[in-house]
């Protein structure tokens, strides 16, 4: 029988000093931009379930980005989210949770 994929959450926070835009530089810029490009290959691999973030302006401590996960395991969620390019270039931080799907429009 096989085993059932579990799902995982990691909720992303921006590097304080980046929450005004002004502070960013090409760096920046770029790792935001792979770290899309990287959310969109796990689409295609069927492994992000979904990945959006929080709008407000100015932003605060209070603003997120999350991408939820299907994975086999704990370890292969934490890999993904480890390599997020966003978290390895330290544009953000990222902190995995075990996650129940309960509900969701197909």
């Amino acid at each position: 029988m096989e085993e059932r994929k579990k799902h995982y959450c990691y909720r992303l926070t921006l590097r304080e000093d980046l929450r005004d835009f002004r502070n960013w530089k090409k760096e920046e810029e770029e790792a935001v931009g792979t770290h899309f490009n990287y959310l969109k290959n796990l689409l295609g691999e069927g492994k992000l379930v979904m990945a959006g973030r929080t709008v407000n302006m100015p932003m605060t401590d209070k603003d997120m980005g999350i991408a939820i996960l299907e994975t086999d395991s704990e370890e292969e969620a934490r890999t993904i989210m480890e390599n997020d390019p966003a978290v390895v270039n330290g544009v953000m931080k990222a902190e995995l949770f075990e996650f129940s799907l309960a509900l969701f429009r197909h």
